[in-house]
């Protein structure tokens, strides 16, 4: 009797430079990294920051962002392949692992130049928000502090855009609560759909301790203070736009909270987030 064979999944060890290239764009996450980079540039134009600043302040965000996307994907791999995600480009062989991996040590690599090019502190205070974020990719996402890294990305990307400016100042307190709040919204808004895969497979981060129906909760209520604080801290009166984008967020987290286990409380949240972009650029930060 001929002895049985085994057969195995082998991803493939090359792929042709245009698809790698495809592969590699999709497991980079393109919509957050995009969403981060277009927040970064806002705040860098609502601060007053001259083209060329503005112009290094999202090459360091993008090549930071980017980093933490492959990083992600990269780490997560083993995972994916026993959740089945054919919808991630390492699992289908749409890209080789070990180019993933090179990409993200290189847009690491050049994250380091380019934020110190904004200056010593303000590139030091970036360089802590991207190493938050590779802590939670290879280490934290498992734990009950899950949300920490998020916070604190979020919550230190004003401080690297003004520290930049002449005198190295400081955000005010509103805005860095504002990006704070938001970056912990997210990321129980983006672990929803993911969380039976994940207690499978052993990630139990705080999202997936509470469950669905409070974390989808908790991921409103945390951008819609968010929009608040954006809407009411900067000095002033609150505008007509303000008020309108409060009833909007409102309105638009109450629909997505109707379906928690699907993509659309993130999708709520990325949209909350390019309308807190437009309150910025409209010069409503004081």
């Amino acid at each position: 009797m001929p002895p049985r064979t085994q057969t195995t999944t082998r991803l493939p060890e090359s792929a042709a430079p245009a698809s790698t290239v495809t592969g590699l764009l999709a497991a980079c996450h393109p919509l957050p990294a995009a969403a981060v980079t277009v927040f970064s540039a806002a705040l860098a134009v609502a601060a007053g920051r001259d083209l060329p600043g503005a112009a290094l302040t999202v090459a360091a965000v993008a090549a930071g962002q980017l980093s933490v996307g492959w990083c992600n994907d990269r780490a997560d791999l083993r995972r994916d392949l026993a959740t089945g995600r054919r919808d991630k480009p390492l699992v289908t062989g749409a890209v080789p692992a070990a180019v993933v991996t090179r990409a993200a040590a290189l847009a690491l690599l050049l994250c380091v130049p380019l934020s110190l090019a904004c200056g010593l502190l303000a590139g030091a205070v970036h360089l802590v928000a991207v190493a938050a974020a590779w802590a939670y990719n290879l280490r934290l996402k498992s734990t009950a502090a899950s949300w920490f890294p998020y916070a604190l990305a979020f919550g230190l990307l004003p401080a690297f855009v003004t520290l930049a400016l002449p005198g190295a100042p400081w955000p005010p307190p509103w805005l860095t609560a504002a990006a704070v709040l938001l970056g912990a919204g997210a990321h129980f808004a983006n672990v929803l759909p993911d969380i039976d895969d994940d207690l499978a497979t052993g990630v139990v981060g705080l999202p997936q301790r509470l469950g669905v129906r409070v974390s989808a909760a908790l991921a409103g209520l945390l951008v819609l203070g968010s929009t608040a604080a954006l809407v009411v801290g900067p000095p002033g009166p609150v505008t007509a736009y303000g008020r309108v984008l409060l009833v909007a967020t409102a309105a638009a987290l109450l629909l997505a909270g109707r379906r928690p286990g699907g993509r659309l409380p993130f999708l709520a949240t990325m949209a909350v987030a390019g309308l807190d972009v437009v309150l910025l650029v409209a010069g409503l930060w004081g």
